[in-house]
């Protein structure tokens, strides 16, 4: 089997990813022959302090844009894309992506091609963003559209448009809802509750802290089932620190989101979210 080549560009982008030194990422895409993905389970598996894997990590910049309907019970999330922060930051663009968020509202778009074949002043979107390509010479488009439907939609749109969040709620949430979209904003949760963290994730996670517990010296010769008995027990901490319903709340660090809620109304509850975030 051939040896992948480790150029500087992927060990500084493993740097970006995980903060790890210089050495350790060399040796991580050393060992995993260049797998990115790898790597990080490889820095983990080390004891390294590294962020869990985040599907929504985009290398982009651009305008995020959440939005929902009169009667809040559909939102979208729309990502305009651009080149440079320079653009992402011109007031121009931010109200040429407003637009076209207004008109997926206003048209009760469902995905991103629907989207595109939206007319506004006479101009389809598609159109739109071509013509502002031209003017502005980078490349741009919808890079990312997210929709959600339930009684009560909340939205916000957090750091300047680089962040965009949509919470679903069983019921009517006005106050409860911005809180908990600044939360999903600033924790970036990897689901609701340990039932929607998908399958492949927890998997994944398991193995890292199995390893982890059977390199501790202190482990040498204890039974199989006494690591997994720990392991469980790491992987509920994962739980409680990466989904919604367990995480501390953050402006009352005493409570968990859901007894936030259940404070609010004993049977309001978060179904669904969605998060876009730049950078």
């Amino acid at each position: 089997m051939s040896t992948a080549t480790i150029t500087a560009q992927d060990i500084n982008k493993l740097r970006q990813a995980t903060g790890a030194g210089m050495m350790d990422c060399r040796k991580a895409l050393t060992e995993t022959n260049g797998d990115f993905e790898a790597a990080i389970d490889w820095l983990r598996k080390q004891g390294q302090k590294v962020a869990a894997k985040r599907s929504d990590r985009e290398a982009k910049e651009g305008v995020v844009i959440a939005r929902t309907n009169f009667e809040h019970t559909a939102g979208i999330v729309v990502h305009i894309s651009s080149e440079t922060d320079f653009v992402s930051k011109n007031a121009d663009f931010v109200a040429f992506a407003t637009s076209i968020a207004d008109a997926a509202i206003a048209n009760d778009v469902k995905s991103a091609e629907e989207l595109n074949d939206v007319t506004i002043n006479g101009a389809k979107v598609s159109d739109m963003i071509n013509d502002k390509l031209a003017s502005i010479g980078e490349k741009i488009g919808v890079a990312r559209f997210e929709r959600l439907e339930a009684p009560y939609v909340a939205s916000y749109i957090h750091g300047a448009n680089r962040i965009g969040v949509l919470v679903a709620f069983n019921k009517t949430a006005e106050e409860a809802g911005k809180d908990v979209a600044m939360q999903i904003a600033a924790m970036n949760p990897l689901a609701v509750d340990p039932s929607a963290v998908p399958a492949d994730v927890i998997e994944r996670e398991r193995a890292i802290v199995t390893e982890q517990i059977a390199a501790d010296p202190k482990m040498a010769g204890k039974p199989a089932e006494m690591i997994a008995k720990i392991a469980d027990g790491k992987l509920n901490s994962f739980f409680k620190d990466n989904t919604l319903a367990a995480q501390p709340y953050v402006k009352d660090n005493s409570k968990s989101v859901t007894d936030f809620l259940k404070s609010v109304d004993s049977e309001l509850k978060v179904v669904d979210f969605r998060r876009v975030a730049l950078g």
